[in-house]
C-alpha cells in the first residue's frame, strides 16, 4: 500500500536571499560609520565698497541719535551718491534721510523759543555755520542775559571765527554765571583757537564773578 505524502510545511519555505546592493544602502551605511556630510557652499564675500558704505551709514545713525539732523542727512546723502551699487542699503538710507530732512526743516526754519534757538545754534555750530549760530544765540542772550549756555556757545562761535575779544568776553560771563563752565572751557577743543590768548588764560584762572550754579554747562558737539 503506497504511503500518502504530506504536503510541504510552510515553515520549510525557502527564505529570500539578500537584497541587491543599492546606492541608498551605501549612503546609509557610510552615514552610520560617521562620514561627514557634504559642506554647505561658502557665503559670498562682501565687496569692500559695501563695508565702506555701511560705515558711513552707521556714522549717519550716530548723528541722528545726537539730533544733528543736518549732519546726519549729509552722511546719508553721501552713501547714496558714492555707493550707488549698494542697493540693499538704499531703502534704509532713504528712510532715515527723509526723517532728518523733516526734522531739520521744522526746527531750523523758524525757531521761536529759547530751547529751539539753542538747538538750532548747536546744529549751526556743528555744521560750521558760525554766523547763523551767532544770530540765534544773540536772540537768546537778549531774551535771557544770564543764560550761560548761550554765552558759552557764543564764545565758541567767536573763537572759531578768530574773534578773540568777543570769545573771551563771553566765556568770562559764562564762567561768572556758572563756574562749572571753567573746567569745561579748559579742555574744550572748540576753544583751541583762543587758548593761547593771555586774556583767555586769565579768564580761566580767575576766581571772581557770580556764583550762580543755575544750569549745568552745555557743550556743543563738534562735527569736525
Amino acid at each position: 500500500m503506497a504511503k500518502q505524502r504530506r504536503p510541504p510545511s510552510r515553515q520549510t519555505k525557502a527564505r529570500p536571499g539578500p537584497l541587491p546592493h543599492s546606492p541608498r544602502s551605501e549612503s546609509l551605511g557610510s552615514f552610520g560609520q560617521g562620514t561627514a556630510a557634504t559642506p554647505a557652499p561658502p557665503a559670498p564675500e562682501r565687496r569692500s565698497t559695501y563695508i565702506e558704505a555701511v560705515a558711513l551709514y552707521e556714522r549717519g545713525l550716530e548723528q541722528l541719535q545726537r539730533h544733528d539732523y543736518r549732519g546726519a542727512a549729509a552722511l546719508f546723502e553721501s552713501v547714496l551718491a558714492k555707493y550707488g551699487e549698494e542697493k540693499e542699503l538704499h531703502e534704509r538710507v532713504k528712510l532715515y534721510l527723509n526723517i532728518c530732512q523733516r526734522q531739520a526743516s521744522s526746527i531750523e526754519s523758524a525757531p521761536h523759543t529759547i530751547e529751539e534757538r539753542l538747538y538750532a545754534s548747536t546744529l549751526a555750530l556743528n555744521g560750521g555755520r558760525y554766523d547763523e549760530a551767532i544770530s540765534h544765540l544773540r536772540l537768546v542772550r537778549d531774551e535771557d542775559p544770564d543764560n550761560d549756555h548761550a554765552l558759552y556757545m557764543l564764545a565758541v562761535a567767536h573763537a572759531q571765527r578768530g574773534e578773540f575779544a568777543e570769545a573771551v568776553a563771553h566765556v568770562e560771563r559764562a564762567i561768572a554765571i556758572n563756574p562749572e563752565n571753567r573746567a569745561l572751557a579748559k579742555t574744550d577743543p572748540d576753544l583751541d583757537p583762543v587758548r593761547d590768548d593771555d586774556a583767555f588764560r586769565a579768564a580761566l584762572e580767575s576766581s571772581s564773578g557770580l556764583r550762580q550754579e543755575r544750569r549745568r554747562p552745555f557743550r556743543p558737539r563738534s562735527a569736525r
